[in-house]
């Protein structure tokens, strides 16, 4: 059974982690493995999730009645020295991390929950489909973020060098990157902040509105762009197991989803 954990705190490092999750009887044995993933470990770009794994073996007293609640802590003291010692520092540990492979379930943990909480609460429809969305997106997110590790990249980088590359002149004011990309404006400064100390992108003065600045990619921004797009695509973004009409009609179902949310009109 896996449960995600996040952390408000700006920490380079997570020495001990913290989890509370409710499970069946049918799951309890007298000592299990709980895995727990650490979202935004640090300081990650928008729209980056880091994954950590970390274990704990806790010891659960018999009987154990259904719906029994497992409360675990894990210290996992190996992982500050990994993260320092790690080229590339932790965002490159634990992407790897979360690269790691991992046998597949004899049944849908999703679908089980849903039935559960329908016996128990309610409908489970929405839940099912929010859930299997996030979990969807750990996946995605885990398989991009592994093709454009050797680029240097993460995928909100990426984006912002798609971005300028189908603008007409191949720049931008930092303004609009921030409402196309649908990113608050001190995202779309860091992530710019990364891209020119790389030498992918620079920085012009806006030829007729002095409080503005262009962001431009640069010759070898495009070089190093048309390479990581090849490794993107090699893998289909990471999208198995559908068709490209089922893709299409992902795409339109979701899209719903964002314009109920003000995405767009």
């Amino acid at each position: 059974m896996s449960t995600r954990l996040t952390r408000g705190a700006r920490a380079c490092t997570a020495s001990t982690a913290f989890l509370i999750t409710a499970i069946p009887s049918s799951q309890v044995s007298a000592s299990m493995v709980v895995n727990i993933d650490v979202v935004s470990l640090g300081r990650p770009d928008a729209r980056t999730t880091l994954i950590a794994s970390a274990t704990t073996s806790p010891t659960l007293s018999e009987p154990v009645p259904a719906g029994a609640t497992l409360n675990a802590k894990s210290m996992p003291s190996s992982l500050p020295h990994r993260l320092a010692a790690t080229r590339g520092g932790p965002r490159a540990l634990l992407a790897s991390l979360a690269m790691a492979p991992r046998n597949p379930l004899p049944f849908d943990p999703i679908m089980r929950a849903a039935e559960l909480w329908d016996e128990r609460i309610g409908p489970a429809v929405t839940m099912a489909a929010v859930t299997s969305v996030m979990r969807v997106q750990q996946i995605l997110l885990s398989a991009v973020d592994g093709a454009l590790r050797p680029h240097g990249l993460t995928f909100a980088r990426y984006e912002a060098l798609v971005l300028l590359m189908f603008s007409r002149a191949g720049k931008l004011p930092m303004r609009v990157m921030g409402e196309r990309l649908q990113l608050h404006p001190t995202s779309v400064t860091n992530i710019v902040d990364r891209l020119e100390a790389d030498g992918l992108v620079r920085r012009t003065p806006h030829p007729t509105d002095r409080r503005a600045t262009l962001v431009e990619i640069t010759d070898a921004g495009s070089v190093l762009l048309d390479a990581a797009t090849a490794s993107v695509t090699g893998i289909r973004f990471g999208l198995g197991g559908l068709t490209p009409e089922q893709e299409t009609h992902l795409t339109e179902l979701l899209g719903q989803v964002r314009r109920a949310a003000g995405d767009f009109l």
